[in-house]
């Protein structure tokens, strides 16, 4: 067996799973989960008809650059999301079957293990994903913790050099999960600077794109390079239709940036086996040529998210995000608990699932900058996601008075 696999440590809902191991919930509350990140809005009727009128496709071999309308369509919506010039569909972009298979890939095609301390950094808290992609490559995570008076942006420049000197590859997630947190103009400027001088590539983890709470939607890696008056060598971004569409069971996405890290991407997947059903390419051409399903999407979790934030904000120390479908919470306002405690006490009183902060991080430089806190999944409709929150701050109360 490869002994890289000893590396790994359980995903965070084994972790979940483990900590609820034996607790019968309160039978008085049904089930409400605000654990995982699936998407639960209903999937567009248009996209479901695109798939059943494309039924055609699946008696045929897909090819795994992609047709060549879905590259095409990507191009367009990159265009015109990110106000750039259109990226050419026959080399800078390359379906992907959802995100996290191509972060996971990408590292092995980027990475060099025979180079003596191999690194690929990572924000901390992060998606576990990065750190599989890491050992499996046969490189080394390095954490950056973040930092909430930074808008848990990471502090990079506290990395020492000898680190820089090491990585390989830079995991950034704008924006962030758990955070939501969107990186800044600035913060690319910061990031493209010292990928210049040392090196390194730049996976630009950006699926949560299009959730968001300001009237501006998230800067995008390729949109950030476009503006600082460069290109887009040693960047390639990640962008997902799960999210934005409601459709994480078509497992759909695509990458683009770099063309040279893309031709080697594409013959690493070539092998890997990598290729995008022709029926849900059919499909996926559909949902990235529509933009009214996005912006009824994107009013969903405004509404949410406007009555939510406000009344956790009585028990919980949580502010709205920049962007993406997640509070992250530290339940520390009117309690001294742990985030193990408060989920494990929560589920069994309330019968409320929330994923303990430390789950999603790691300890690194002295510290596990998830403990203490809460992610909280807001993807079910309003109404459920009120209940929930209306039992957190019973419950919460209840904690404060000593019950």
């Amino acid at each position: 067996m490869n002994p890289l696999l000893d590396q790994l440590q359980p995903y965070p809902f084994e972790k979940l799973k483990k900590l609820f191991d034996g607790i019968t919930p309160d039978p008085a509350y049904r089930a409400i989960s605000l654990g995982i990140g699936e998407p639960k809005h209903p999937t567009p009727a248009f996209i479901q008809q695109a798939l059943s009128g494309n039924l055609a496709g699946l008696a045929s071999y897909p090819a795994t650059l992609g047709s060549e309308a879905l590259r095409g369509a990507v191009a367009d919506w990159l265009q015109k999301r990110y106000g750039i010039p259109r990226p050419d569909p026959a080399t800078q972009i390359l379906p992907v079957n959802g995100s996290r298979e191509a972060l996971f890939a990408l590292a092995q095609t980027v990475i060099d293990p025979t180079k003596p301390g191999a690194l690929v950094m990572c924000p901390n808290p992060f998606y576990q994903i990065y750190e599989g992609a890491a050992y499996l490559s046969g490189a080394q995570p390095y954490f950056v913790n973040s930092d909430p008076a930074r808008n848990f942006a990471p502090d990079y420049s506290r990395v020492p050099e000898d680190v820089w000197s090491r990585v390989q590859l830079l995991f950034v997630c704008s924006p962030g999960n758990p955070t939501g947190a969107v990186l800044s103009l600035e913060d690319w400027k910061e990031l493209f600077a010292l990928s210049d001088r040392y090196g390194f590539v730049i996976a630009s983890d950006e699926c949560y794109s299009e959730i968001y709470f300001k009237n501006d939607p998230p800067l995008g890696g390729m949109e950030a390079a476009h503006k600082l008056g460069r290109g887009y060598e040693r960047l390639i971004s990640f962008s997902s239709l799960s999210k934005r569409s409601n459709v994480p069971g078509m497992r759909s996405g695509f990458v683009a940036g770099d063309a040279a890290i893309l031709k080697k991407f594409l013959l690493y997947r070539t092998y890997q086996g990598g290729a995008m059903s022709p029926v849900i390419q059919a499909a996926s051409v559909a949902a990235w040529q529509d933009e009214t399903h996005v912006q009824d999407n994107i009013a969903k979790y405004v509404a949410k998210f406007s009555q939510v934030t406000p009344l956790l904000q009585e028990v919980l120390d949580v502010a709205l995000p920049d962007a993406s479908f997640y509070l992250w919470a530290n339940v520390g306002k009117l309690v001294d608990i742990s985030d193990e405690e408060f989920a494990r006490r929560l589920y069994a009183e309330y019968n409320v699932t929330v994923l303990p902060g430390s789950y999603l991080a790691r300890e690194a430089h002295g510290v596990n900058p998830g403990a203490g806190r809460i992610r909280m999944a807001l993807v079910a409709e309003v109404e459920e996601c009120l209940e929930a929150a209306q039992r957190i701050v019973a419950f919460t109360r209840k904690l404060a008075a000593g019950k």
